[in-house]
């Protein structure tokens, strides 16, 4: 098992500091990912299974280049959510429609999926971490956690938005006012942060699949019927820009140290 240990000098963290400009980035990264994992899914007439694969292949390149990296690279950490995040949406939608299993099995299936990761993390390192990530073995538990709650949060998108009959519109008000009872426990209450953290991970998932969904949906769906190419690369280049800004943030500079933080 794990223990934490007296650092006698300043480790470096591989993950960014988490900080309000990196809950905007984050809902960016949720967005393109839900448009450009339809984008090959439904415009490019790929498919859920073979477009799952082709977003696991990219995940598994730029994760191995991240995890073999020796220091956070704003750039390389946040392709690998985007990578997480088109896998997340294709294999949601493979296991509610190809396979048949709804969006409701779906997501209790990945949420004890998740719960197992947190449980198996906590059990195995010690400590549940969401900044500070500084060894392998976090590295890992982090990295496969995001994946399963970014695919957990496709499928609960996708139940309030369809199966409850609210729309995507109305889908988003919800997942943000969820996000805003998170918030409020993070400032008010004594819950564990790093609880918050995954909590708000999860929620933040589905707020970015409504926001994508509201954007390309046709009309009747509730959607504004925007393409989900141009969607993808306006929302990506958006993102960007947000990185750009957050990088020279002097706030970063911290995170890039790795500063003990809850």
């Amino acid at each position: 098992m794990y223990h934490d240990k007296q650092h006698t000098r300043d480790f470096i963290s591989k993950v960014p500091a988490v900080t309000l400009m990196f809950w905007v980035i984050k809902i960016c990264a949720t967005t393109v990912g839900e448009t450009g994992g339809d984008a090959f899914s439904m415009s490019l007439g790929l498919g859920y299974a073979i477009s799952s694969l082709i977003f696991l292949a990219i995940f598994f390149v730029v994760l191995t280049a991240q995890v073999g990296s020796s220091r956070y690279h704003p750039l390389l950490y946040w392709t690998v959510v985007v990578a997480t995040t088109t896998v997340g949406t294709t294999m949601s939608d493979y296991l509610d429609r190809t396979l048949g299993l709804g969006y409701i099995r779906s997501s209790i299936l990945l949420f004890g999926g998740v719960l197992v990761l947190l449980f198996a993390w906590r059990a195995v390192m010690g400590k549940i971490r969401f900044e500070n990530i500084e060894n392998r073995g976090d590295e890992v538990f982090y990295w496969v956690t995001i994946l399963v709650s970014n695919t957990l949060g496709t499928a609960l998108g996708d139940f309030v938005a369809t199966d409850t009959g609210l729309g995507f519109e109305r889908g988003v008000l919800i997942f943000a006012g969820l996000l805003a009872l998170v918030a409020a426990a993070h400032f008010f209450t004594s819950v564990p942060k790093s609880a918050l953290f995954w909590a708000a991970y999860v929620l933040t998932r589905p707020l970015g699949a409504t926001l994508g969904d509201t954007l390309t949906k046709p009309h009747e769906e509730g959607g504004f019927d925007l393409s989900r190419i141009a969607s993808s690369l306006v929302i990506g280049a958006l993102m960007l820009v947000a990185i750009l800004l957050a990088t020279t943030r002097p706030a970063n500079m911290l995170a890039s140290t790795g500063q003990p933080s809850e």
